[in-house]
């Protein structure tokens, strides 16, 4: 039997180890029938060996989606290894430890944090644009932001921002047929969480507020999701957010 992305092509941002929600995604949709590109940014090495851990090794390409130089040429680059484009996965999001102190959190702090965790979505999607003249999925991570999370502050912010960027982008690609969702992820220990300050405290919600049980350690029910959202299994959902957090987002307490 063929698999819900057979013969599809994806790139999939934000792998680093086999603990991220990234990497999950890209070897479902391997497992799937994709063709899979991978990116990385600054630990191009790791990201490297992670990427030979999948059913079948992807490549790798350098990007920082804050460069205007390297989005330019991304379509040519990622021309290298696959003709076009059905999906894209994008899993990014930074902010300098500043932006875990609301109140006192500098502007030069929070305007990376957007950048990086927002505009990329944007810019990003419109770089790999002449790559997807048939239209298709894109799908990107975001951590609810309709509510107030512990130590999470400006980041929340940035997820905000995030949100209403994949309104507008699927409003603006409706006619180009490339639908835009974000998946709503409940929390995960992977690298990036490392670096968030008291996400224990923010992590604990999961605990008496999940209605399913929520295991931290396992990313893979929301690389299933994000694969399914790739998929033609949703051909008329678009700026969307699937939350796939056990529930916690429906649970008042």
């Amino acid at each position: 039997m063929s698999g819900i992305l057979d013969g599809k092509r994806v790139l999939v941002t934000g792998v680093l180890t086999e603990h991220s929600i990234a990497f999950h995604a890209a070897k479902v949709a391997q497992e799937e029938g994709a063709d899979v590109v991978l990116t990385g940014f600054g630990r191009l090495s790791l990201v490297e060996r992670t990427a030979q851990r999948l059913p079948k090794p992807a490549p790798v390409i350098e990007l920082d989606v804050t460069s205007p130089e390297q989005l330019a040429g991304l379509a040519d680059r990622i021309g290298d290894h696959v003709p076009s484009l059905d999906g894209i996965v994008h899993s990014i999001a930074f902010g300098p430890q500043g932006v875990f102190d609301f109140l006192s959190a500098e502007w030069d702090e929070v305007s990376t944090a957007v950048h990086v965790s927002a505009f990329s979505y944007k810019a990003l999607v419109s770089a790999c644009l002449p790559l997807m003249p048939r239209g298709g999925s894109v799908v990107g991570l975001t951590f609810d932001a309709t509510q107030t999370w512990p130590h999470y502050d400006w980041m929340g912010v940035a997820k905000a921002a995030l949100e209403s960027t994949n309104r507008y982008l699927a409003r603006d690609l409706g006619d180009r047929d490339i639908r835009c969702n974000l998946v709503a992820a409940g929390p995960i220990l992977s690298m990036a969480a490392k670096s968030i300050p008291g996400f224990a405290d923010l992590a604990r919600a999961w605990e008496t507020r999940s209605a399913l049980s929520w295991d931290l350690k396992d990313p893979a029910p929301v690389g299933r999701s994000v694969v399914g959202l790739l998929s033609d299994f949703f051909p008329q959902t678009t700026g969307e957010i699937v939350h796939v957090d056990g529930g916690v987002h429906m649970t008042g307490a």
